[in-house]
C-alpha cells in the first residue's frame, strides 16, 4: 500500500513538472499566499523549527534537464525511511536513469502510416500495456471512512434494510447492495447476465430452415387463385335454386291484429308447487348482545361447552354481554353458517315425494317400555347376559325379581349363554381357555336328570378317529352338584378368551369364538359325541362373530369388513355379503332364517334379505356411537339394538311371507336408563323367549329388565 501512494505521488510530481516545462510561466509578484513545500514542512515537523515569516521563491525548472532524479531521489528516500521499502527504491532508480525527453510525453507516442483502404496517412498509438501498479486485484480495500469506530454506520440505511418479521434492521449484504445498485442504475439485476452473448442461429444450417413466415400481413389478391371445387358447390346451389328446388323464404308480413292471448283461460297444472326455502329460526334472548343474568353461562358451564364435542353440542355459541351495540364484535362463525345455509338451500328437496304411512306405534303393542327391575354390580361392568328359555334368569329370577345363586370363577368371564333346548336347563361360561357347563339350582327332578344325563352320561360315546385337541372333564352325577360346573371343556393354550357363545337351535351344537387368531378362534362342540372341532383350516381376516341358521346346516362367520356364508353339510362358501360397514360389532339372524341384521362400530345397522342380494337392503342410522348388540325377538316382530350412546333401540320387524312385499321395519321406543361410563354405554341385550320383555346390560355395572 505504501509503494503504491509513493509510485502515484512520483507519477503526479511527473506531470506536474512536465506541463511546466509546457507552461514555465511564473506566479505574479504580487501573491500574498503563503505555501510551503514538502521539505520544509517536514523540516518543521521534524526537527521542531519555526517559520521566520519569510516567503521563499518557487523554484524554478530546469527545462533542458533529462531526468528527475534529484528531487525524485530525496522523495524516495523520505518515503524509504518512513515505509521500509528497498524495492520500490530500486524501482525508482530504474525509472529515473531510463526517462528520455520522448518519455516527458503524457500520451503515447503516435506513429504516421499509410491507409490501405484510404490511401492517406493516419496516426497508429501503440497499445497500452497494464502494469503491475494498475493491477489491483492483490490490493486491499482501502479504509476509505477514516479512523472512527465502524458501528457509526450501522443505522446508515444504505447498509441496513428494516425487517417486518423479526422487527429490527438486518445489514446487507454485498450481493443485495449490488442488486440496489444495479436497480438504481437501471441496469439488470442478475449479475450473471450477459447482453452480449453469441448469436444463435435458429434458422440456418440443415433441418432448420423457416416454414412459416414470421409476417402475418395478408397475401396480396395477385396470388388468389379461385377454387374449383368451391365453384362446383356455388353451380349446384344456383341449379337447385333455377329448378325449384331450393325456394327462398317468403318474405313476412306483419298482420293487422295483435298477437295477444289471455294467460289465465289456461288450465290449472296438476303438479304440486314446489316448496319454498325453509326459513331460518328466529334469534332468541340467549343470542342478544345485552342478555338477562340468567343466559349467561356459569365457568362450571363454560369448561363443560368446550369439553364436549362440537358434534355433541346443544348450540353452536355461548351467550355474551356487552354494554352497548358498538362493542360487539364481529361474529367468528359466520362465514360457516351462510355456508351452511347456502348448502342446506343447495341440498334441500323441492319435490314432494310420497313416503309409506308407517303404523301407530300403538297400534303395535305389545314391546318395552318401561324399567321394572334393576340389578346394580358397584364398581363391575357386565359383559354378557342371558336369559333361559323358561324365564329363569342366571342370577336373578325375572318373575318376582330375585336372586336365585351367585357364582365365582377364578378367571374373567367373557360370555354366557343358556342353551336352549326346554327339556334340559343349563348355561355355559366362557371363562380364560375353559368352558364351565353348570346346572342351576331349584330344577324339577325331571329336568334335573335329564340334564345330568346329557352332560354327564353314565357311558361315553366312542372317541371319534380324528383326535382333537380340545379335552372334555365331567363330573359324576352323583358328586355333582349346583356349586361346581358339572362339565368342563378345556380349549387349547392358544385360543385366548372365548368372546361369544352361540347355540344351535337345537340345542345340540355350541360354537365359540376365542380372541385367539387363525384356526384356534373358532370352534364347535357337539354334545351328544363329546367332540369338538375347528370348520376351518384357514380364516381370512380376523372373525368377530358366528351364527347358526335356524332352518338349515348353514354358517355365518362375520369379519372385520364381510359377512360369509358357509353351508356345512356341503363344506363350500354359499355368498359373501357387503355391509359397508368398517367394523362388525354384532350380528343376529331373523328367526324365519330369510333376514339377517348386522351393526358395526361407525353406527350403522344394516339389514339384508338374503334371497334378494348380497348388498344391504335397508341401512338405518338411528345411534349416535358405536352399536354393541342387537337381537331378534325368537317369537314377537321384535328387534332391539344397543350402543354406547347409552340408548336402547326398539324396532318392530315384520317379515311377511309374500316374496313381493317388503318387510315392515317401524322404530317403536328409545329406552334410557343407563349411564356412559369411559365412553361404553350398553353393551348386550337379550330377549325374554316368552314375553315382550328385554333385558340389558350396561358397562355402569347395571343390569336392566323393561317391560311392555
Amino acid at each position: 500500500m505504501a509503494s503504491k501512494d509513493v509510485t502515484q505521488n512520483k507519477n503526479k510530481r511527473k506531470a506536474t513538472s512536465k506541463i511546466e516545462v509546457i507552461a514555465p510561466a511564473p506566479f505574479p509578484s504580487n501573491v500574498d499566499l503563503q505555501m510551503q513545500s514538502d521539505d520544509e514542512s517536514e523540516g518543521e515537523d521534524g526537527a521542531g523549527t519555526s517559520d521566520d515569516g519569510e516567503v521563499d521563491e518557487f523554484p524554478e525548472i530546469d527545462a533542458g534537464s533529462s531526468s528527475e532524479g534529484d528531487v525524485d531521489e530525496s522523495e524516495s528516500d523520505e518515503d524509504e525511511e518512513q515505509d521500509g521499502s528497498g524495492d520500490e527504491n530500486e524501482e525508482d532508480s530504474e525509472d529515473t536513469g531510463t526517462e528520455s525527453e520522448d518519455d516527458l510525453h503524457i500520451f503515447p507516442k503516435a506513429k504516421t502510416v499509410i491507409s490501405d483502404i484510404t490511401g492517406h496517412p493516419k496516426r497508429v498509438y501503440p497499445d497500452i500495456e497494464a502494469d503491475y501498479d494498475s493491477d489491483s486485484s492483490t490490493e486491499d480495500a482501502p479504509n476509505r471512512v477514516g479512523n472512527v469506530p465502524m458501528h457509526w454506520y450501522d443505522d446508515l440505511p444504505m447498509t441496513s434494510a428494516f425487517d417486518k418479521k423479526a422487527q429490527a434492521d438486518k445489514p446487507l449484504t454485498a450481493e443485495e447492495l449490488d442488486i440496489i445498485r444495479r436497480l438504481q442504475e437501471n441496469e439488470v439485476p442478475d449479475a450473471q447476465y450477459d447482453p452480449y452473448e453469441p448469436t444463435v442461429e435458429w434458422f440456418t444450417g440443415k433441418g432448420k430452415e423457416e416454414v412459416m413466415p414470421l409476417s402475418a400481413a395478408p397475401e396480396p389478391k395477385r396470388r388468389w387463385v379461385p377454387s374449383k371445387w368451391e365453384k362446383q358447390k356455388v353451380m349446384k346451389i344456383v341449379r337447385a335454386i333455377r329448378q325449384g328446388r331450393i325456394v327462398p323464404s317468403k318474405p313476412q308480413t306483419s298482420s293487422a291484429q295483435p298477437q295477444f292471448y289471455p294467460i289465465w283461460n289456461e288450465e290449472a297444472s296438476t303438479h304440486t308447487a314446489p316448496l319454498p326455502a325453509p326459513k331460518p329460526r328466529l334469534p332468541t334472548h340467549s343470542e342478544s348482545y345485552n342478555p338477562p343474568e340468567e343466559y349467561l353461562p356459569t365457568d362450571e358451564e363454560r369448561a363443560q361447552w368446550e369439553a364436549t364435542e362440537k358434534e355433541d353440542r346443544e348450540r353452536d355459541f355461548l351467550p355474551q354481554k356487552y354494554g352497548a351495540l358498538r362493542l360487539v364484535p364481529a361474529y367468528g362463525q359466520f362465514i360457516q353458517e351462510r355456508f351452511g345455509r347456502q348448502l342446506d338451500l343447495y341440498l334441500a328437496p323441492r319435490i314432494q315425494r310420497s313416503y309409506p304411512k308407517l303404523p301407530s306405534p300403538n297400534s303395535l303393542k305389545p314391546f318395552p317400555v318401561y324399567r321394572a327391575l334393576q340389578v346394580v354390580h358397584e364398581s363391575r361392568r357386565v359383559r354378557g347376559v342371558s336369559v333361559s328359555s323358561d324365564g329363569a334368569g342366571l342370577l336373578w329370577e325375572v318373575m318376582v325379581g330375585k336372586e336365585v345363586k351367585r357364582w365365582k370363577f377364578p378367571g374373567k368371564v367373557g360370555a354366557v349363554e343358556w342353551c336352549p333346548r326346554t327339556d334340559v336347563s343349563f348355561f355355559v361360561v366362557g371363562v380364560e381357555e375353559q368352558l364351565h357347563f353348570v346346572i342351576p339350582p331349584n330344577l324339577p327332578v325331571a329336568i334335573l336328570a335329564a340334564t345330568q344325563s346329557l352332560l354327564a352320561p353314565a357311558t361315553l360315546p366312542p372317541q371319534p378317529a380324528t383326535p382333537s385337541p380340545i379335552k372334555w372333564v365331567s363330573t359324576a352325577a352323583a358328586a355333582s352338584s349346583s356349586d361346581s360346573p358339572i362339565l368342563t371343556i378345556n380349549m387349547p393354550s392358544s385360543s385366548g378368551l372365548p368372546k361369544q357363545l352361540v347355540w344351535h337351535r337345537r340345542g345340540d351344537y355350541l360354537s365359540t369364538v376365542s380372541s385367539g387368531e387363525g384356526q384356534g378362534g373358532v370352534w364347535i362342540h357337539q354334545l351328544s359325541r363329546r367332540h369338538s372341532q375347528a370348520p376351518f383350516k384357514k380364516v381370512k381376516g380376523s372373525v368377530q362373530l358366528v351364527l347358526f341358521h335356524p332352518t338349515k346346516p348353514h354358517f355365518f362367520v362375520a369379519t372385520q369388513r364381510f359377512v360369509r356364508m358357509y353351508n356345512l353339510a356341503e363344506q363350500k362358501l354359499l355368498k359373501t355379503l357387503t355391509p359397508g360397514i368398517r367394523w362388525i360389532s354384532s350380528m343376529d339372524v331373523h328367526p324365519s332364517g330369510d333376514h339377517l341384521i348386522v351393526g358395526g362400530y361407525d353406527r350403522k345397522l344394516c339389514w339384508f334379505d338374503l334371497e334378494l342380494s348380497d348388498k344391504p337392503y335397508k341401512i338405518l342410522r338411528y345411534h349416535t356411537r358405536a352399536l354393541r348388540s342387537l337381537h331378534f325377538h325368537p317369537t314377537y316382530p321384535l328387534f332391539a339394538s344397543s350402543s354406547d350412546d347409552g340408548s336402547i333401540q326398539v324396532f318392530h320387524a315384520r317379515v311377511y311371507n309374500d316374496l313381493m312385499t317388503n318387510p315392515l321395519i317401524v322404530p317403536l321406543k328409545i329406552l334410557r336408563g343407563h349411564a356412559v361410563t369411559e365412553g361404553l354405554g350398553v353393551l348386550q341385550v337379550r330377549w325374554c323367549a316368552r314375553q315382550p320383555w328385554l333385558v340389558s346390560a350396561g358397562a355402569d355395572g347395571e343390569v336392566a329388565v323393561w317391560c311392555s
